[in-house]
Formats: structure tokens, C-alpha cells, sequence
């Protein structure tokens, strides 16, 4: 979805990447169309997995240089790319989060077409799914696909244990329900944790907000394009269930990307953390940030309150606004081939959107991140919680609906300074404000 995504702390397993990107050379020739000195700007952002892979670019293809910028959140990035959108100051390679991308369509002619540089030989490597979010109304392919976002539940086994409750992934997942897991069970086992130990069972509201309202068919906007929102009852009601949960003492009030420079991941400040794919990352470099390690229980289980979940997954796209469009297109193909995209996974927990790399070793076997996650089947677990995730349609003021109209809400729900009911209304409000 749209919540600021992913710091920019999550450590990257260099010799990781390098050792795959070595073999990752697929996708693309080696070498652009002459032997004149180019300079591509791309810009990322957050834990995309993809900082390690230029060098090994720039090898391969000797009249290239790569200037890279990562910005540190999605909501920056999305505020940079809106500011240089207008000002025509856009990358040569631009990264678009799937929260953005009802923004993107609406100028979707200011992005290249990528069928003129071979999108339609390569789209059979991603999933459907990936490539007709990445398709406009006029059947332009716009962008290449690097991560989805299926979600699991990263949990501190050794909270858990110090509280009763079971640590080992198995029957963590089965004390959440399992295949039949829900929102009232997670919160149910959220109180019997609150009860044992006095302390907070989740960082904040908001990122369960966030996954809850991607389970839905249809999100903050219909299928038709037309709000959904005011007069939900479903996403009401959930709402009113975070407040329930807050009285009862389960947020830790965390500010939303601001865990104290990691240090909450390391105090039992809270237990449990929703994760996609990518959020692996951040939940391992903000722990290591604090002088945490893989002794400090982290744990990831093949469980998800409520189903499944897809939050986030971006694309690599070209603005028209390129002097190079050629070779950036050849670049972003690349990094989105099958052995980049298991060099990202590796890097950063970034679950592929490439139908080969899902199932290569690289991905399904034991890496840096996986040693962290007291071994955990990372990439089995996040192929399996992929199964039933469909996109759902993000209309243009998705991620403005999300920080904007929710965020502030979210913010005086955790702080307690206003119940459900007044918090909820003051959202409606927000949101008649914004957009009408």
C-alpha cells in the first residue's frame, strides 16, 4: 500500500549480492547499443536490495556510470517524485511504489513505453498480477516489477516464551489460527500477552491498518475508481477494534518509522510486527542498529491475521523525460531479472515478483537474513503467504488517503487523545477536506 515505506536502515548482505549479481548477468546484452560514455540516474528508495547491483552493472558494461540516489521512506520518495514530475527533473530510472500508481496512471504518458525496448519478450518472467498493474488504460507497459509484498508475522520468540506463550514458528502459527487466523484471535492473544507481561503486544496502529485494509477486495477505492471509504462499514469497524485494542494497552504508541534508532526492537518494547517481504530487512537492520543480533529472538511465522495480505511492491520505470531511454530500459530490465531480483531478496527480504526466482535456491535456501530469523524458511514462508494475493486497485489519492486522512487520526489514536468514534470522524473530515 502507501505508509512511508521502508527505512533506509535495513543492512544489506553485500557479499550476498555480489556473489549472485557475478552470476546474474541475464536479461539485456552485454553492453548498451555504442561505446559512448553514458551517466544513468536512478533513484530508489527505502530497502529495495538493489544498492549492491551497480557496480556489477557498471563492470559488465564499461561505458556506463550509475548515479544512484535511495531515499530513505516511500512517502519521501513519493513527494520527490511528485516535486520533479512537475519541474521535469525526473531519473533516468525512476522506482514507483504500488501505493503511487493511481498518480502514475493519471501521467502515465510521461513514462516510456516499455514494449519499445522489448517488455513484450520478457513480461512472461513476472506474475500476471505484477504486469497489469504496470499496464495503462491504453495498454502501455510502464514499468518492470522487482518485489510484491506478501505478508507474514514476525514475532520475538523469547517474548513470547517469557510471557507462556509458544516460540517456535509452528505453533505460533497455529496460536493465531493458522490457516483460519484473525483479527480477533490476534488480538485476543494480544491481551492474554498484555495481561503477562504489562507491556505492549504491537509498535503502532497504523502498519495493521495498512495490512488490513489491502486484505479487503476493494480498498480505499472501488474497482469503478469511485471512494470507498466514508460510510465503509468494514473498515470502520476495524478501526474501532484498533481503538478497542489500544484502551487495552497493545500499541506501544511507536512513531511510524522511528523505533529510537532500533533500540525498541531490542527493550521488549513490543513482540509481534507485520511483515512483508521487504520489511525483513528493516526489522533486521533496525535491531543490528541498536547492537541486536540473531540472539535477540526474532522470529518470522507462515501466518497472517485475516488471510492473505500483499503491502507494497514497486516497479523501475523510465520517464519519457530520459536522454538515454534505450539504455536505461536495458537497466531496469536487468535489475529486475531473475538473479537480480535473488540477489535483492537476499539483500533486503524483497520476495521476488519474478516467477523463476520465487523457487531458486537463493531465495527458498539459508542466507544472511534467514540466520537472523533463527533460521527460518523465509523464503517458503513468504512463497506460501503469496498464494491468494491479488492487486488491489489503488486509485489516485491512495497514499495521500493513507498518510494524510489516516495518519494524523492513527497518530491521536496510539497518543490516546481521542476514542475510535472521534478519531474515525475526524478522518471523514480529513478526507472531505482533501478530496472531496
Amino acid at each position: 500500500m502507501k505508509l512511508s515505506r521502508r527505512t533506509a536502515t535495513a543492512a544489506l548482505s553485500g557479499t550476498a549480492v555480489l556473489a549472485l549479481a557475478l552470476t546474474g548477468c541475464s536479461g539485456g546484452d552485454n553492453g548498451s547499443s555504442g561505446d559512448e560514455e553514458i551517466t544513468l540516474t536512478v533513484t530508489t528508495f527505502g530497502t529495495m536490495g538493489l544498492d549492491g547491483l551497480y557496480e556489477q552493472y557498471e563492470a559488465d558494461h564499461p561505458n556506463i556510470t550509475i548515479e544512484a540516489t535511495n531515499i530513505d521512506t516511500g512517502g519521501n520518495a513519493l513527494t520527490d517524485w511528485k516535486t520533479k514530475q512537475a519541474s521535469g527533473g525526473l531519473p533516468d530510472v525512476q522506482a514507483v511504489e504500488e501505493g503511487w500508481l493511481g498518480s502514475v496512471m493519471e501521467v502515465s504518458d510521461t513514462f516510456t513505453d516499455l514494449r519499445d525496448y522489448g517488455a513484450d519478450d520478457i513480461k512472461d518472467r513476472w506474475v500476471d498480477w505484477k504486469v497489469e498493474q504496470a499496464t495503462d488504460p491504453d495498454g502501455r507497459i510502464i514499468g518492470y516489477g522487482t518485489d510484491i509484498g506478501p505478508e507474514g508475522l514476525c514475532y520475538n520468540g523469547k517474548l513470547f516464551e517469557a510471557a507462556g506463550l509458544p516460540s517456535d514458528r509452528d505453533s505460533v502459527a497455529e496460536l493465531f489460527g493458522g490457516d483460519s487466523a484473525t483479527w480477533d484471535k490476534f488480538f485476543e492473544v494480544g491481551k492474554e500477552y498484555q495481561a503477562a507481561t504489562g507491556k505492549a503486544f504491537y509498535d503502532q496502529s497504523g502498519f495493521l491498518w495498512n495490512a488490513f485494509v489491502n486484505q479487503q477486495d476493494e480498498g480505499y477505492y472501488k474497482k469503478d475508481g469511485s471512494l470507498n471509504v466514508e460510510g465503509n462499514d468494514t473498515l470502520k469497524s476495524f478501526w474501532l477494534q484498533l481503538a478497542d485494542a489500544q484502551q487495552a494497552g497493545l500499541s506501544a504508541n511507536q512513531a511510524q518509522w522511528d523505533w529510537g534508532k532500533g533500540q525498541a526492537f531490542i527493550d521488549g518494547t513490543f513482540a509481534t510486527f507485520v511483515c512483508p517481504g521487504w520489511m525483513l530487512g528493516v526489522v533486521k537492520g533496525n535491531t543490528e542498529a541498536a547492537g541486536g543480533d540473531a540472539s535477540s529472538g526474532w522470529d518470522f511465522a507462515d501466518v497472517f491475521p485475516g488471510g492473505a495480505a500483499n503491502w507494497g511492491g514497486s516497479f523501475l520505470t523510465v520517464p519519457t523525460t530520459s536522454e538515454h531511454p534505450k539504455e536505461a530500459a536495458e537497466l531496469a530490465a536487468w535489475l529486475t531479472d531473475t538473479q537480480q531480483q535473488v540477489a535483492s531478496f537476499q539483500a533486503a527480504g524483497t520476495f521476488p515478483s519474478v516467477i523463476a526466482a520465487q523457487t531458486d535456491p537463493g531465495v527458498t535456501g539459508e542466507s544472511d537474513l534467514t540466520a537472523f530469523f533463527n533460521d527460518a524458511p523465509i523464503g517458503e514462508i513468504l512463497g506460501s503467504r503469496a498464494e491468494g494475493v491479488v492487486a488491489q486497485f489503488k486509485g489516485p489519492d491512495d497514499a495521500l488517503i493513507q498518510e494524510q486522512v489516516f495518519g494524523p487520526s492513527r497518530t491521536a489514536l496510539d497518543a490516546g487523545e481521542a476514542d475510535g468514534e472521534t478519531t474515525w470522524n475526524q478522518a471523514i473530515e480529513t478526507l472531505k477536506q482533501l478530496i472531496g
